[in-house]
C-alpha cells in the first residue's frame, strides 16, 4: 500500500472484509435460528447469555491483535522483514498465554461469572455447558485473529475472509448435525463453534507457512521480544480497552430499554440489527485505513498518509449517506422484516425518522478511528471511545423515560457528535505539526 492508486488499494482491500462480515452476520442469524427452532427458548437464551461474555473476549482478543498488526504494517512498509518476524513470533506467544489463563481462570469461574450477570436458574446449566466448551476453545480463536491481522497487516485482506467463510459454512453445517439430527443441544453448538474456529485456525496457518514466508514462525523456537512485547501490549492493551468499553455501555443501554416494555425493546432488537449491517461497510473501510496508514509510517510517507486519509474519509462519508437513504427511504419496510406488530413496527420507525440523516456520523467517527490507530495513537481512540459511550449512556438514562427508543437513537447521536469534536481538532493539530 505505499504505492500506487490509493482509492483503489483502499477499496481491493475494504470490499473482502465487507462480503467476509455481511457473511457472518448472516451466518450468526442462522446458528440463532437453528438452535431457537431445534434446541427450544431456554437454550436460545443461554446462548444468547454466553454471547455477552463471548463478544467481550473476541473484542480483547480483536483489540490486542490491532496492536499488533499496527506493528507489522510499520516494519513490512519500512522493509524490516527480520523486525516483522520478531513481532510475528512476540505476538503468537502472548496469544498464547492470554488463551491459556482465560481457559484456567474461565472454566471454574463460569459458575461464578453467571451469578454475577445474574442468570435464572432455569439456564444456567445449559449456559454453563456451553460457555466451558467456549472457553476450552480461546487458542483457536487467539491463532486464527492473530494470523488473520498478520495477513492484514501486509496488505492481504482476502485470505482471511475466505478461510472465515469456510469457517462458517462449517458451523452451519455441525449445527445442523449436532443440534438437530444428534440432538446435542447447547454442547453440540458450542462443539460446532469451537471447531469452526479450529479449522480457520489451521487453514490459516497451513497457507502463511506454504504462502507467505515473510510470517513463517519456527513454533519450536517461539519466544518473546521484550522491547516488541512492550509495544505490542501498549497499543493492544488501549485498543483491547476501547473495543471492551463499548459491549459494557451497550447493556447498560439495553437495561434501560427494557424498562420500556416488550414492544419497545424489540423494536430496539430490529433497529440494532438493521444499524449493524448499515454501518458494516464503514468499519471495515476504518480496517483499511489503518493497515493503509500503518505501512506508510514505516515508510515514512507522511504525504500519502494524508491523501489515504483523505480518500477513506471519502468513502466513510458516501457509504454513510448511502445508509441515511436506504434508512429513510425502506424504514418501514425493512421494520417489517422482523415483525408484523404494528406498535412495534411504529417505534422503530420513530427511532430512525429521529437519527436517519445521521449515519454519516458513525462513518466519519470510523474514519478518524482508523486513522489514529494507523499511526500508534491508540490513547486518542481510547479517549474518545470513553467520551462517546459516557454521553451515549447518560444522555440514554435521561431520554429514554421521556422519548423512548427514541431517545436512545438522540443519545447514539450526541455521542458520535462528541466524538467527532474530539477527534477532528486532534487530527488537524497532528497534520498540521506533521508528527505523525
Amino acid at each position: 500500500m505505499t504505492k500506487g492508486n490509493i482509492l483503489r488499494q483502499l477499496v481491493r482491500f475494504s470490499i473482502p472484509l465487507i462480503l467476509g462480515n455481511l457473511f457472518q452476520l448472516s451466518y450468526n442469524m442462522v446458528d440463532t435460528i437453528v438452535i431457537g427452532r431445534f434446541a427450544g427458548s431456554t437454550a436460545l437464551a443461554a446462548v444468547g447469555t454466553c454471547d455477552q461474555v463471548m463478544n467481550l473476549l473476541i473484542l480483547g482478543v480483536s483489540g490486542l491483535c490491532i496492536g499488533a498488526s499496527v506493528l507489522m504494517g510499520n516494519f513490512y512498509g519500512a522493509g524490516e522483514k527480520d523486525r516483522m518476524l520478531e513481532e510475528m513470533n512476540t505476538m503468537l506467544l502472548i496469544g498464547l498465554l492470554f488463551a491459556l489463563a482465560v481457559m484456567a481462570a474461565g472454566i471454574p469461574l463460569t459458575g461464578t461469572i453467571f451469578t454475577l450477570m445474574r442468570v435464572s436458574p432455569e439456564m444456567i446449566d445449559e449456559a454453563t455447558v456451553y460457555l466451558r466448551v467456549i472457553f476450552a476453545g480461546m487458542p483457536f480463536m487467539c491463532l486464527y485473529n492473530i494470523y488473520s491481522a498478520a495477513l492484514r497487516s501486509i496488505g492481504d485482506s482476502k485470505t482471511p475472509i475466505r478461510f472465515l467463510v469456510i469457517s462458517c459454512m462449517i458451523n452451519i453445517t455441525l449445527d445442523l448435525l449436532l443440534v438437530v439430527a444428534f440432538h446435542l443441544s447447547v454442547l453440540g453448538a458450542a462443539l460446532a463453534t469451537v471447531i469452526a474456529q479450529a479449522c480457520s485456525a489451521v487453514l490459516c496457518i497451513r497457507y502463511v507457512n506454504r504462502s507467505v514466508p515473510l510470517l513463517r514462525v519456527n513454533w519450536r523456537k517461539l519466544h518473546i521480544n521484550r522491547s516488541l512485547a512492550v509495544q505490542t501490549l501498549s497499543y493492544g492493551g488501549m485498543t483491547a480497552l476501547q473495543q471492551c468499553t463499548q459491549p459494557i455501555g451497550n447493556l447498560i443501554i439495553q437495561s434501560s430499554v427494557n424498562t420500556l416494555g416488550v414492544s419497545s425493546a424489540a423494536a430496539f432488537s430490529a433497529v440494532r440489527k438493521i444499524e449493524d449491517i448499515g454501518l458494516l461497510p464503514g468499519r471495515s473501510i476504518s480496517t483499511g485505513i489503518t493497515s493503509f496508514t500503518a505501512q506508510n509510517k514505516g515508510a515514512k510517507n507522511e504525504s500519502r498518509i494524508q491523501h489515504g486519509f483523505c480518500r477513506g474519509m471519502s468513502m466513510e462519508i458516501t457509504v454513510g449517506a448511502v445508509m441515511c437513504a436506504v434508512v429513510m427511504l425502506l424504514r418501514f419496510p425493512l421494520m417489517s422484516m422482523f415483525t408484523n406488530d404494528g406498535a412495534i413496527i411504529a417505534e422503530g420507525v420513530r427511532y430512525f425518522n429521529l437519527i436517519g440523516f445521521c449515519y454519516v456520523l458513525p462513518c466519519v467517527t470510523n474514519g478518524l478511528q482508523g486513522y489514529f490507530r494507523g499511526i500508534g495513537k491508540m490513547k486518542i481512540t481510547l479517549l474518545a471511545t470513553l467520551t462517546q459511550i459516557s454521553v451515549r449512556v447518560i444522555a440514554t438514562l435521561l431520554l429514554t423515560p421521556v422519548m423512548g427508543i427514541s431517545g436512545v437513537g438522540l443519545a447514539c447521536v450526541l455521542g458520535w457528535a462528541a466524538m467527532i469534536a474530539w477527534e477532528l481538532p486532534m487530527q488537524m493539530h497532528i497534520r498540521r505539526k506533521g508528527t505523525i
